[in-house]
């Protein structure tokens, strides 16, 4: 019997009413089956509903999506549209959780009249933390990426989201930032876009719907992606995920198509990676293989001998593997590290008994995290650290609900809003009540020590009813993006590893952008920011409300002058 729709919601940031069980649905790559969409609910900043359910009842997704019930501009239409977080229930086992969106955004007006732009960087309230606002604009905030004279940002563009029928929902995951373009799939293309004015320069067709995207960009900007070997029909309607890919960003020129052959069949696969010269395919049940970054000439294949099979990869400066061996009642799990040519492993570490799964955090150094017990909102709450040899160099606990990081449970390379470097894991820690501030929510990043797995003394908060989370290493800064509250545009700031803040980007504080930003958080969104522009785009795309009528966007962007 299908669970009945969540119930209607409070505002981004408020305590959530409960919802229903996670549905049931194919694998990885298929349309996926929505609830029904919410009703009008108090924007982000507001008070909202009475607090969650007891430990242990259902939760709703946190960011589920809400219709806007703020009257708009004349140039904007309402925003609206979040996805579920894939970890934000309670999941049970052999029930995989669905992420949703449901459909909104804003008809943005591209102008120049200033009603586009944040009114400068005075109207912006800065975040609090350690250390002051930073740096004088126009300089270097101690990273890599450069401090603009104006961090006021306006809305260079918005894609519109592909147009589907139905109920269902299709991953649209993935996203590349080159000097040139910013690229994204659509259901069964890939297409390049102009990184000032969202022009389409190029497009690339696939043979059958998007599955899956290399999170990273290899030499020569080489992306990597898994999809459909057909489109779907009435006779077919879940074509296999078993098509992988390399493409030249510059261009959206196929370097090679490959697939792989297991028991007379192809191979199906939901993750991919990029390591140097090398493209790791896994997911699934069918294993892991590897590719020629370039030529696309398979490299090696996992025996999977002594009923084992390589669960995924994650890429980057190394390439890191989940393995599993044993039975289905008693897992036995190793994280291993690779030689990306070969495959052949430089070391291993065996997860302790009793821990069935592992998510690759970091590959240099290896950190990777577990669910040590029931699965739970955030897929991680114990912490492994290695050293260089593959040695146990700390273990620590992420409480349950104590923070906000968030790790698919049937991934391996899908960590989100938490990072290692500086030789310290930074994880940002769950809404709470802002000081002073009656209806104000906010939080902080916090760190831990990857030798000793004791948290440091960093504490960088928020302020000002923000949200912070954290995106990538900017030099030995940490670069984050800071969610807004109900009235004040959102911000990319770079901190230094004493604290200090300066803001890299503000954007316009005007409610209707507001509204649709609030649609690619983090949580439920992708966040990329290179050179003064930020992109952030969405997981997955479904058809318009047919409650709110509002059109689907797949992605914003904002750039500094």
């Amino acid at each position: 019997q299908t669970p009945p729709p969540p119930a209607a919601q409070p505002g981004y940031g408020y305590p959530q009413q409960p919802g229903g069980s996670p549905q049931q649905a194919p694998g990885h790559g298929f349309p996926q089956q929505p609830g029904q969409p919410p009703q009008g609910a108090p924007g982000y900043g507001y008070p909202g509903q009475p607090a969650q359910p007891p430990y242990g009842q259902p939760q709703q997704p946190y960011g589920y999506p809400q219709p806007n019930t703020v009257p708009m501009s004349a140039q904007g239409s309402p925003g609206g549209g979040r996805k579920f977080g894939p970890q934000a229930m309670i999941i049970t086992a052999a029930v995989v959780a669905i992420a949703l969106i449901v459909g909104g955004g804003i008809w943005y007006k591209s102008s120049q009249d200033g009603e586009t732009t944040a009114g400068g960087s005075g109207q912006g309230e800065t975040g609090e933390g350690k250390g002051g606002s930073g740096d004088a604009p126009g300089g270097s905030g101690g990273g890599d990426e450069k401090v603009p004279s104006d961090p006021a940002s306006k809305v260079l563009f918005q894609l519109p989201a592909p147009k589907v029928k139905g109920d269902s929902s299709y991953p649209v995951e993935g996203s590349w930032l080159t000097g040139k373009v910013f690229a994204k799939p659509g259901l069964s293309e890939i297409n390049g876009y102009d990184l000032d004015s969202g022009k389409v320069t190029w497009t690339t067709p696939l043979s059958g719907q998007h599955c899956a995207s290399s999170p990273e960009v290899g030499d020569g900007d080489i992306a990597a992606v898994v999809y459909q070997n057909a489109k779907a029909t009435d006779d077919n309607k879940y074509p296999g995920c078993d098509k992988i890919s390399a493409i030249d960003l510059g261009t959206g020129k196929i370097l090679w198509t490959e697939s792989v052959e297991v028991s007379s069949r192809a191979a199906r696969y939901d993750e991919v990676s990029i390591s140097g010269g090398t493209v790791a395919v896994g997911g699934g049940t069918d294993g892991g293989a590897a590719f020629d970054l370039k030529t696309g000439k398979e490299l090696w294949k996992p025996q999977n001998g002594d009923a084992c099979e390589d669960l995924g990869y994650r890429g980057g400066e190394a390439l890191v593997a989940v393995r599993k061996c044993g039975s289905y009642d008693n897992p036995k799990m190793e994280v291993q590290l690779l030689d990306a040519s070969d495959g052949t492993p430089q070391w291993s570490y065996k997860l302790p008994a009793g821990l069935d799964n592992a998510k690759v955090i970091s590959v240099d150094p290896v950190v990777f995290g577990t669910d040590s017990q029931e699965i739970t909102a955030s897929g991680v709450t114990d912490v492994f650290t290695l050293d260089d040899k593959g040695g146990l160099q700390s273990r620590f606990a992420l409480e349950d609900g104590k923070y906000a990081h968030d790790c698919d449970v049937n991934k391996v390379h899908d960590c989100k809003q938490i990072l290692a470097g500086n030789g310290k894991l930074y994880v940002p820690t769950a809404e709470h009540d802002a000081k002073g501030e009656e209806y104000g929510r906010t939080n902080e990043i916090l760190s831990f020590d990857l030798k000793t797995g004791k948290q440091t003394g960093d504490r960088f908060d928020a302020g000002g009813k923000y949200k912070i989370y954290p995106l990538r290493m900017d030099g030995e800064n940490v670069l984050a993006y800071k969610a807004p509250p109900y009235n004040k545009g959102g911000q990319i700031v770079t901190i230094d590893p004493g604290g200090k803040e300066t803001v890299l980007m503000e954007n316009p504080a005007t409610e209707a952008v507001r509204n649709v930003e609030r649609n690619f958080l983090p949580e439920f969104g992708e966040v990329v920011y290179g050179d003064g522009r930020l992109f952030m785009s969405t997981l997955y795309v479904r058809e318009p409300s047919k409650v709110t009528k509002e059109p689907e966007y797949l992605a914003i962007a904002f750039g500094t002058s």
